[in-house]
């Protein structure tokens, strides 16, 4: 079996993989983990829980709570809210441990746990393994006066928006937005913030009822955005994920402007601004190359990491960077939270409007686009990869051919038997020609043989 925690905590169908006793046992084992490791040392531990609106939600966060106030830890129940939302709060309140419920852009039958340590930081790898590892194992529970008590934490939304209006550096008074809440977390403060730093707001996807969560809207979802925004004359619009870490957008004539476009207009904000840390950019191997041009243009440095915002974040603290983030959209403005957070992306991304009077597409316009060509080529051995001589070969013939005006990427998938075979060309067409054609050669190359 192989390990529990991916890359953003524990994710499954809710109920068959994320299962009640799951989530209790989980908690309880976090707690026995971070004692151990002397996070509570010296006082009684508290935490921070949130989940998002789903169904499963409901049950999913009732067991986290009991797990963590029988293990002994003090927990505000925040509710529905963001999932950078309660890492803020995690950190605001000094909690020693943040519970996140939510399976963010998946599907409404999946859901999910992840933690945060005190300060609002996902836990490290070895921390993770280390409560895999002590799950359903003996403990010696506390009794009396030593077990943990629940207390609503209705304020916590309040103090959250708060954080996000003390962010923005302009206000936002004429533009009109069309807001995609995805039915999912944002639905609960996404208007609030918007209308209080002075935006009109229409709003889409802002009714959860626990089964509508990501059903045709949100991030994954920009067609609605893509017709409305034009349609009611709009300055543009922005849709968040259901957890509400991840944004997108959608200028005035109902094109998409993706998350290398949001860090490079934010990333030439801050620059100009003198707020961009190193006057660097950290974003993933995944961004446009057209990112990395734009960049360099405007004397601005790239760090490349794998794919993922945990490791964007762990380059950022290490090289103490202040933006970077992922062409999914989530993006992550380390000096004012400790992961990706949409919400704040978006209003962020609308102050830089406001304040320079030009329209989304105009700043858009500061970066030119690639054409890329994402191929999943599954059932194959992806661990083989790397070091395939005929594969390699091909992946050279392909480079030279694009004669430096692209570029070729082939990833290994993190969960599945999967190579993802991404081109970067000088036309849509020649990318998908030559994407297929690598897809091809992996596909005969690296089949799995059937046991």
């Amino acid at each position: 079996m192989g390990r529990l925690f991916g890359t953003d905590g524990v994710r499954g169908l809710a109920n068959r993989d994320i299962t009640a006793e799951l989530a209790l046992d989980l908690s309880v084992a976090a707690v026995r983990v971070l004692a151990e490791e002397g996070e509570f040392a010296g006082h009684r531990p508290t935490a921070v829980v949130g989940r998002d609106p789903r169904a499963s939600g409901e049950f999913l966060a009732a067991a986290t709570i009991a797990g963590l106030a029988s293990a002994g830890v003090d927990v505000y129940d925040a509710g529905v809210l963001p999932t950078p939302a309660i890492a803020f709060l995690t950190a605001a309140a000094g909690a020693d441990l943040g519970a996140m419920l939510s399976a963010s852009h998946n599907p409404m039958p999946d859901n999910g746990i992840k933690f945060f340590s005190h300060g609002g930081h996902k836990l490290p790898d070895a921390t993770e393994d280390a409560i895999e590892a002590r799950l359903r194992s003996d403990w010696e529970r506390p009794i009396g006066d030593q077990v943990g008590r629940v207390k609503p934490f209705p304020e916590g939304a309040e103090r959250y928006v708060e954080h996000l209006l003390g962010a923005i550096p302009h206000r936002l008074d004429g533009l009109h937005i069309v807001l995609d809440t995805a039915n999912g977390a944002a639905s609960t403060i996404a208007r609030k913030a918007f209308e209080q730093a002075g935006a009109r707001v229409t709003l889409v996807g802002d009714t959860p009822n626990g089964l509508n969560i990501n059903d045709g809207v949100g991030s994954t979802h920009l067609e609605h955005l893509q017709v409305l925004v034009p349609q009611i004359g709009a300055d543009f619009g922005l849709a968040f994920d259901g957890d509400a870490d991840r944004c997108l957008a959608v200028d005035s004539a109902g094109t998409e402007v993706d998350g290398d476009q949001i860090m490079a207009i934010l990333a030439l904000d801050l620059h100009e601004r003198h707020a961009l840390a190193g006057d660097t950019l950290v974003a993933t191997v995944m961004s446009n190359e057209g990112l990395m041009q734009a960049m360099t243009s405007a004397g601005i440095n790239v760090m490349r990491t794998d794919v993922g915002d945990r490791y964007v974040l762990a380059e950022m603290r290490r090289g103490g960077f202040s933006l970077g983030g992922e062409q999914s959209g989530h993006v992550i403005l380390l000096e004012h939270g400790t992961t990706g957070d949409g919400v704040l992306t978006g209003l962020m991304l609308a102050a830089r409007v406001a304040s320079t009077g030009n329209s989304l597409a105009q700043l858009a316009a500061c970066m030119t686009r690639l054409p890329q060509c994402l191929v999943n080529v599954p059932g194959v051995d992806k661990h083989a990869v790397d070091g395939h001589p005929v594969v390699q070969a091909a992946v050279a013939d392909a480079e030279r051919d694009l004669g430096g005006l692209g570029r070729v990427l082939l990833r290994k998938s993190g969960t599945e038997p999967v190579v993802r075979v991404m081109v970067e060309a000088a036309s849509a067409e020649r990318a998908q020609q030559i994407a297929q054609h690598l897809a091809t050669i992996v596909a005969s190359e690296l089949a799995l043989t059937p046991a």
